[in-house]
């Protein structure tokens, strides 16, 4: 499978909200995942494995009451690489309605891919 393939792939799974159907069909046993340095340790931080990776999208979900608006951009592909725009408005519990926009790069190679690593503006 190209990188276009399955930038065009995650990009569909997404936008369906099927987020851990994406990364069990798409990633890499040994995928790493990156958030901005200012997130890197917390408790939805850096980790390593798609196992560390499910378990973060797990806690990711648990704190969302309701998602409003899930929306992905079309991917720009560029070699092993493609990133996506992301835009999620949701009501988070005990924080409230939360309007979160990221860009997202993925890494690809032997037709998985091996590393994500969000940029966001942390507020």
């Amino acid at each position: 499978m190209s990188t276009e393939m399955v930038a065009k792939r995650l990009v569909t799974l997404c936008r369906e909200g099927k987020y851990e159907e994406a990364q069990q069909e798409l990633y890499a046993k040994d995928a790493i995942s990156l958030e901005p340095q200012e997130m890197a340790d917390g408790p939805l931080g850096n980790v390593k494995g798609l196992k560390a990776i499910l378990e973060k999208g797990h806690q990711f979900m648990e704190s969302v009451e309701q998602i409003h608006k899930n929306e992905v951009s079309d991917p720009v592909v560029a070699d092993g690489w493609f990133s996506v725009a992301m835009h999620i408005d949701a009501t988070m519990k005990g924080r409230g309605r939360t309007d979160m926009r990221e860009i997202c790069v993925y890494h690809v190679k032997n037709d998985r891919i091996v590393q994500e690593q969000f940029f966001y503006d942390v507020h």
